[in-house]
């Protein structure tokens, strides 16, 4: 007879190795006929189902990188051109269907349409009052965003700006924070505040140069950060989120009553930079079954998760392509039947590179069975005897 806490420890020791359905089913069925099992035959039929689990995986022999391709690629096909709304969201704009798909493959280090869903922790998450507070410290304000009207005096070297009273109530921004964010610039001899106008005054500057100062004046980031351009909060699933239009990760993860663990960005390179290659690998499998799924395909996740390895397996995420999986093959005639063939070839013979011809590519260009499937396995007679 068999103790739960052997049991217990037994399928503790495989866990990472097999699904947790499959721990639970074989802790199930263990506790089961517990009262008729040793821990040796207890032992035995973990291992036997461990040893069954990994040769189910896959077949040998078996194609995993061809079937992989063609299992996105088909689908692929039917996906949209378009750029549609971010479901949910409708008032940022997001990149989907096949030109998301590309952004991703091609590990893009930034994406057409950079966006962020930001989570708060749990004791802020149903306080709208914390929500909207972080979401006007991340997002980004210039003067361009309150200023209801701009004149330039070119003979008197001044800008003259209306304040928008409105928009800077909606942003909680007074002007005394307007001032100080600009005060101090270059070329600015002094800001005077009165009945909702901002005048500045410049020393030393010529006609040519007033233009250029007044632009980088009215582009000055009076809050928020650098990278996002617009924020909106939303209520969903009884708690506030705020999605954002730009990404900058890290700085927002640093925020105390930013939820670190579900905060999330649709950049894949800013990932990496800040989380790793773990995240970044998790990201590129989230981010195409999601595009896959709004663009209503069905692929299996293990396609997906092997162009992600095969993405992230040396270390750094790099692209499908020429300076990425396709252009680092070992292979001379698989390189150059991508892209560029002279350039490969020419440059191969010069360095006296060998194509050992143990790939798909190569060998259908050579007129030999591919070394898949059947044609991995050798067979050689012995005659006579």
């Amino acid at each position: 007879m068999i103790s739960q806490k052997t049991i217990d420890k037994l399928i503790d020791e495989k866990s990472g190795v097999l699904p947790e359905s499959v721990l639970a089913r074989t802790r199930e069925v263990l506790s089961k006929y517990a009262d008729k099992l040793t821990a040796a035959r207890a032992r035995k039929i973990v291992e036997k189902i461990a040893s069954r689990f990994e040769e189910v995986q896959v077949d040998p022999g078996e194609a995993v990188g061809t079937v992989a391709a063609q299992s996105i690629g088909e689908p692929g096909t039917q996906m949209t051109l378009n750029t549609f709304h971010y479901a949910g969201v409708s008032e940022v704009n997001v990149t989907l269907g096949l030109p998301r798909m590309i952004e991703i493959v091609d590990a893009r280090k930034e994406p057409s349409t950079p966006m962020m869903t930001v989570y708060l922790r749990k004791e802020y998450a149903q306080d709208e009052e914390v929500a909207t507070r972080v979401a006007r410290s991340i997002g980004r304000v210039v003067l361009d965003d309150v200023a209801r009207r701009i004149d330039i005096d070119v003979l008197e070297n001044k800008m003259v700006v209306e304040l928008d009273r409105a928009r800077m109530t909606e942003l909680g921004m007074d002007p005394e924070e307007i001032i100080a964010a600009t005060k101090g610039m270059t070329k600015v001899e002094s800001v005077e505040y009165e009945n909702n106008v901002l005048t500045y005054t410049f020393k030393d500057v010529g006609l040519k140069d007033i233009r250029r100062i007044t632009d980088r004046i009215r582009s000055k980031r009076l809050r928020g950060l650098k990278n996002i351009r617009r924020v909106i909060v939303k209520r969903e699933g009884g708690e506030f989120v705020i999605y954002t239009e730009g990404s900058d990760l890290m700085d927002v993860l640093v925020l105390p009553e930013v939820d670190y663990t579900r905060t999330t960005t649709n950049s894949i390179v800013e990932i990496e930079e800040v989380l790793g290659l773990e995240a970044a690998r998790a990201a590129i499998v989230r981010e195409m079954m999601d595009t896959l799924q709004k663009g209503g395909l069905e692929v299996d996740m293990r396609h997906v998760m092997l162009v992600a390895d095969m993405m992230t397996c040396d270390g750094r995420v790099k692209q499908i392509g020429r300076h990425g999986v396709s252009g680092s093959k070992s292979s001379v005639l698989a390189r150059a039947s991508f892209e560029i063939t002279t350039k490969h070839l020419l440059e191969s013979s010069a360095r006296g590179e060998v194509d050992r011809l143990e790939g798909v590519i190569e060998n259908v260009i050579v007129g030999q069975p591919i070394p898949l499937g059947t044609g991995v396995v050798k067979l050689t007679m012995k005659e006579g005897g």
